[in-house]
């Protein structure tokens, strides 16, 4: 669906695109985030956070936070309850005692472990719709647009 606004050929080519770029970013999420609530009872952002973890090991929060687009006050909140539910623990840093590495607990890699691979399969299967070659080619346009708005 196109934008309705009726200005300049450049604008309407830019809404028209965000839409598109928004709409399909929405349809990707709803049919791959919802099974991770049923299935693993996480959220995108507990997901985030323990997937961070798992692949790139203890990390500082505000890490975290760079790593899964974040910010600091929605990535306390999922590590508090991330740690409540015995998935992560924190731990100062010896260095600097300003600082809270996460961990995730035995309990958190085990829950990972399995919920990954589910998830990966169904973003897999999504993104099928494109083939290898537009795969590549969106993802180098969304990085590339992801680095020219970032600065």
């Amino acid at each position: 669906m196109p934008t309705h606004h009726k200005g300049s050929a450049e604008e309407v080519r830019a809404l028209s695109t965000f839409i598109k770029l928004v709409r399909g970013t929405n349809s990707l999420y709803g049919a791959l985030l919802p099974p991770l609530q049923k299935e693993f009872g996480l959220t995108d952002s507990q997901f985030g956070v323990l997937e961070t973890l798992y692949h790139l090991g203890p990390l500082a929060q505000g890490q975290i936070c760079q790593k899964i687009l974040k910010s600091g006050s929605n990535v306390t909140t999922v590590v508090d309850n991330l740690e409540r539910d015995g998935l992560v623990r924190r731990v100062r840093d010896d260095d600097d005692r300003r600082v809270q590495v996460v961990h995730l607990t035995e309990r958190g890699r085990e829950l990972i472990a399995r919920a990954f691979p589910a998830h990966a399969h169904r973003i897999t299967s999504a993104m099928s719709a494109l083939s290898a070659a537009e795969q590549t080619e969106l993802g180098k346009l969304c990085g590339k647009l992801g680095k020219a708005v970032a600065g």
